[in-house]
């Protein structure tokens, strides 16, 4: 059985980058048996019902500006998996949650960055799925759910998002100290999550500086549903955690 992965994706110069987290995720697909297909929740790909990827040939999203040319040639072909785009549309019909199906959506960055260094052949048959921020935790939370039995088919299941994502509050510097505030919010919710405390976890904007980590929930949603995706009983483990430019933190959770 696979196990079902949080990511940071962070700046979408990871896809270009040789540094100690992008040599990681290069690592850590060696270190997992090959997938038979991936799902993958993206911070980027919002709407207000669920949706699930039903393309056969993804197209590319290019969703940022001001970074290299380079950044936006990078192809990444990969293929759809109807059966198993089907396989969860029925699953959520029968947990209650309204899904459609998209046979239109691309590939943004938040799925196309951290595939391209997992998975660089495209060669495993990928489903997106869709985020609505402004949902209540406990639906995140059931969302999860329903996806959790797709690793005892060997199937990676991939939240991709941001844990800290306040870009208004980078400290651009090299050499710039993680933010107190950040640090203080990492640890909170970090803790939340390896307890897998849904209680804290669904009362997220108590925790402390909760709206300056997170002032907007899309890049955070994906953390809570993939703990929701965690088998009970297991203990989440934080395999790869640092907090660049003071306060973006790249976190990778493993949830067994």
């Amino acid at each position: 059985m696979l196990p079902s992965l949080f990511i940071s994706h962070g700046s979408p110069m990871i896809a270009l980058e040789d540094t100690a987290y992008t040599r990681y995720l290069k690592q850590l697909a060696h270190d997992l048996p090959k997938p038979k297909a991936i799902v993958m929740v993206s911070a980027h790909y919002e709407s207000s019902i669920q949706r699930v990827g039903t393309a056969t040939d993804y197209r590319m999203i290019y969703d940022f500006g001001g970074f290299p040319r380079e950044l936006s040639q990078i192809v990444y072909p990969a293929k759809g998996d109807k059966i198993v785009a089907q396989r969860i549309l029925d699953r959520f019909q029968s947990a209650g949650i309204d899904a459609q199906a998209d046979p239109d959506r691309g590939i943004d960055h938040g799925v196309w960055t951290i595939l391209h260094l997992m998975y660089p052949h495209a060669d495993i048959p990928l489903v997106t799925l869709s985020v609505n921020p402004f949902l209540d935790a406990s639906q995140w939370f059931k969302i999860g759910e329903t996806l959790r039995t797709l690793k005892e088919e060997d199937i990676l299941v991939i939240g991709s998002g941001v844990t800290l994502h306040n870009l208004r509050r980078i400290d651009w510097r090299d050499d710039a100290p993680i933010a107190p505030w950040a640090k203080a919010f990492h640890d909170w919710i970090n803790d939340a999550v390896k307890s897998l405390d849904f209680k804290r976890l669904a009362a997220w904007k108590d925790g402390p500086h909760a709206l300056d980590a997170v002032p907007r929930p899309e890049h955070f949603a994906p953390l809570l549903i993939l703990a929701a995706s965690a088998t009970k009983g297991s203990t989440p483990i934080l395999t790869y955690s640092e907090i660049q430019m003071g306060s973006l933190s790249y976190d990778v959770w493993r949830f067994d």
